[in-house]
């Protein structure tokens, strides 16, 4: 019982890890500077 509880403790280390590492893959890339859109809402200016 005590082993399949730690393959589950590290199971969800493992996925922890993944979505960590998605999600500053993701902030990483995003270009720095300022963003202009223009759509059906009108003009939006984001600064990053």
């Amino acid at each position: 019982m005590k082993q399949n509880q730690l393959y589950l403790l590290i199971g969800a280390l493992v996925v922890v890890v993944i979505a960590l590492g998605i999600y500053v893959f993701r902030e990483e890339s995003k270009p720095d500077g300022v963003e202009l859109r223009i759509d059906d809402n009108g003009i939006s200016i984001e600064q990053n």
